[in-house]
């Protein structure tokens, strides 16, 4: 799946959604009964009990008209801040990609390695052999000065997130 598709509304905004949906649908049938009870001149208590209904199930429209429309906002910013993350990492990548001096296609494997694939996927993705796959990692590992995968995501995670804080406490507590 892209990181460009578009993004799908979160299940739980769906139920949300399905939910009140219903809430308003009983809130019309009230309404019209209440209606109707009026004009027949049912009793009061009864009236008033479908009244009560009629609020209680409005209420729970709004309340969860605001639910999802907060619940689409959130995913709305987590999306843009992933795409922002992304981008991120995109020119981080890149910056480091000149700065060792790799290759376009060792620069690819590098971001296929990042990506979590391995020797015969980014092999086969890139139409080369495997063993060129292994010797382009293993140069992209020594211009990069590491070792392995992890150490190389570990570059880039570092960058990412910066220097840890300095601790103003006490370790233990």
């Amino acid at each position: 799946m892209s990181s460009r598709s578009s993004p799908r509304l979160e299940p739980r905004a769906g139920a949300i959604a399905a939910v009140v949906a219903l809430q308003a649908l009983a809130v019309t049938f009230f309404v019209v009964d209440v209606a109707a009870d009026i004009a027949a001149r049912v009793g009061p208590a009864h009236v008033t009990f479908e009244a009560m209904a009629v609020l209680a199930l409005l209420a729970g429209v709004v309340v969860g008209l605001l639910q999802l429309r907060a619940l689409l906002a959130s995913g709305r910013r987590k999306s843009e801040a992933l795409a922002v993350a992304a981008g991120a990492l995109s020119e981080v990548i890149e910056s480091r990609a000149r700065e060792w001096g790799l290759t376009p296609a060792e620069r690819d494997v590098a971001v296929f390695a990042l990506k979590g694939c391995d020797i015969d996927d980014i092999a086969r993705l890139r139409n080369a052999a495997p063993g060129t796959v292994r010797a382009q990692l293993t140069r992209v590992y020594q211009k990069a000065g590491v070792g392995s995968r992890a150490a190389l995501a570990s570059l880039f995670l570092d960058e990412l997130i910066g220097a840890p804080l300095a601790r103003t406490s006490d370790p233990k507590g």
